[in-house]
């Protein structure tokens, strides 16, 4: 009875070696494919659109000349 019980106990620590095994290698492999990724597939910042006043004044002498 003792070897059955042995080797059930060794069946189990190894499934559950296995199983944590695997999470670990599939998330090691989630942070890979993040980490891989271009900068431009992140969401970019939307772009204020402003002139500076060197600008303003630059087209106030054109628009008036």
């Amino acid at each position: 009875m003792e070897p059955i019980t042995q080797f059930a106990i060794l069946a189990v620590a190894t499934l559950i070696a296995a199983g944590a095994a695997f999470a670990l290698a599939w998330a090691f492999l989630l942070g890979a494919f993040r980490l891989m990724q271009p900068a431009a597939a992140r969401p970019a910042r939307p772009v204020r659109l402003q002139l500076v006043q060197g600008t303003r004044a630059a087209a106030r002498a054109f628009g008036r000349g």
